[in-house]
């Protein structure tokens, strides 16, 4: 153990980098890009800190060129996953006794990695593999999963700090045990942040982990694997499984040891895999704890008041930075007539600005969806808007993948608030807009509130405090990270602690204390001085 109390050095956020033309940081990321996209890179799975191979491989190529192929990955069978449990129980025996600052130090070493000499191949590889504009890329790949790694550290030596009044008599103490057994990590395509984080979390706190990458992450999970190993996660500790999610998940969830669930994705799966634990309950050693964050139908809602530059911006921006397939991305917004004649011209104006291609010309503001499956999707609700007698494309509703997965930036306008695309989860470039009359902004605002079963994030645009604090109070149960005057993406780890409820997910709150204290058990010990020896009360007489 360590022999001192330990103050953790203070989280800040990382700056992010503009990759002006001309920078160091622009050149450095173009090379790294150059090499990574026209070199081959063979992913095997991660178990017990040794690579294995399965000869049983699927290849990897970018969203915005799919017939290039940059690589191969390999695909567990079920006897891999049972080893990763194993290894990862084993593991813990050593790990969960670890002091919380060697722990620390390992985190915090990954932080430095990323932020020097990694900086430019993660965003890279973030850049091919989710085809991420390199802004995109530098705010998630780099930035973010910096900042959890630093934040997490400190909210950890604050939970630490938390402990129970003493008295003179009995000294009580609380320790944060890690959770009994094992951990899994199910985490998404969009953000590498979220990749390194959830099982990084998990694992900070004591636990050992699972973890399973999103098929079209693979190849930035590699990356993110290769800095954990650099900076010194043990053997075991974090294992990594690629391959068939169904067979995974049924081989993690039928485990006795299984612990606890840490899941970025849909809403269906996350559900899914909820009722597959509870039909398990009577299997397991101790209650599993659930954690997910899921999907969202986010809203920007403009009120008279509003600017309609300011509007068509958060539009812009919120609804078409890395193609709308962020779980925060805006997907509906409801404008007053009064000013929609001026949004409508200012966001026209700035979509046909939109460059469209490759994340390696980094004048392009859109780059192209993530795979084939989503692409069809898009183009057969596009479709069904331009033949919908209430709705009406306004701008965009084009889409090619002869060479990538490419959605033009869609603007559909409907005459029924309750349109199919403004309740449906699309995670493209689409939004939908809806015009109310000025004097139906209450009307408006129970409109937000019914009409999606999600409630991750939303905005509210207007120069009328009063009109900001209804809409406050109206959308209270909406959007779990509630935006005035501002987009509603982009959320700061340390200051935007991030999650929804409903069917966005548990709200668990990425990026802050909350999510680390489920992936504690705690114990109190409470130690007295002096121990009675006798069983009689005074009031016994």
């Amino acid at each position: 153990m360590g022999k001192g109390f330990f103050n953790v050095p203070v989280a800040v956020n990382e700056p992010v980098m503009s990759y002006a033309p001309g920078s160091a940081e622009r050149k450095a990321v173009s090379e790294a890009y150059k090499s990574m996209f026209n070199a081959k890179v063979e992913v095997p799975l991660y178990i017990n800190g040794k690579d294995v191979k399965t000869g049983n491989t699927r290849t990897m190529s970018p969203p915005h060129d799919h017939q290039h192929i940059v690589g191969e990955y390999h695909l567990a069978e079920k006897a891999h996953v049972e080893d990763a449990i194993s290894t990862a129980l084993e593991a813990r025996k050593s790990w969960s006794q670890m002091p919380w600052e060697q722990r620390a130090g390992i985190f915090l070493k990954a932080a430095e990695l990323i932020a020097g000499p990694y900086r430019a191949k993660i965003n890279a590889a973030t850049m091919i593999a989710q085809s991420k504009n390199i802004y995109q890329a530098e705010i998630d790949a780099a930035c973010e999963l910096i900042d959890f790694l630093r934040f997490n550290v400190q909210f950890m030596s604050d939970i630490y700090m938390e402990q129970p009044e003493s008295t003179s008599a009995a000294w009580n103490r609380v320790e944060y045990r890690p959770l009994e057994g094992f951990t899994y990590a199910v985490t998404p395509f969009n953000f590498t942040a979220i990749a390194g984080n959830l099982p990084a979390c998990m694992a900070l706190m004591g636990n050992v982990v699972v973890w399973k990458p999103s098929d079209s992450q693979v190849y930035s999970a590699k990356v993110i694997m290769d800095i954990f190993k650099e900076a010194g996660v043990p053997d075991g500790v974090i294992n990594v499984v690629f391959g068939d999610p169904e067979m995974i998940t049924n081989t993690v969830l039928a485990s006795p040891d299984f612990s606890g669930l840490h899941f970025t994705g849909s809403t269906h799966v996350f559900k899914e895999l909820w009722k597959q634990i509870g039909n398990n309950i009577h299997n397991y050693k101790t209650y599993p704890r659930i954690v997910g964050e899921t999907g969202g139908k986010d809203f920007i809602v403009a009120h008279k008041t509003a600017d309609a530059k300011q509007v068509a911006t958060a539009i812009a921006r919120g609804a078409f930075e890395f193609q709308g397939q962020k779980c925060s991305a805006a997907s509906r917004a409801y404008v007053p007539k009064g000013i929609w004649a001026d949004v409508k011209k200012y966001l026209i104006e700035d979509m046909e600005s939109f460059k469209m291609g490759s994340p390696e010309d980094m004048s392009n503001f859109i780059t192209a969806v993530i795979h084939e499956g989503s692409f069809d999707k898009l183009a057969k609700y596009i479709d069904e808007a331009k033949a919908d007698s209430d709705a009406e494309i306004i701008a965009g509703g084009n889409y090619d993948k002869s060479k990538g997965y490419f959605i033009e930036p869609t603007v559909i306008l409907t005459t029924n608030p309750k349109y199919t695309t403004m309740s449906t989860e699309l995670f493209g470039p689409v939004i939908t807009i809806y015009v109310y009359e000025d004097d139906a902004y209450t009307e408006t605002l129970k409109l937000v509130d019914e009409t999606s079963e999600y409630a991750l994030t939303g905005a509210i645009i207007s120069r009328d405090r009063y009109a900001v604090e209804e809409a406050t109070k109206a959308l209270q149960n909406a959007a779990g990270n509630f935006y005035i005057n501002d987009k509603p993406t982009g959320a700061v780890v340390g200051q935007q602690p991030f999650g929804g409820a409903r069917a966005s997910g548990t709200n668990d709150k990425a990026g802050s204390p909350q999510n680390l204290l489920r992936w504690v058990s705690p114990r109190l010990i409470k130690e007295t001085f002096v121990t009675p020896v006798d069983y009689r009360y005074p009031f016994l007489g």
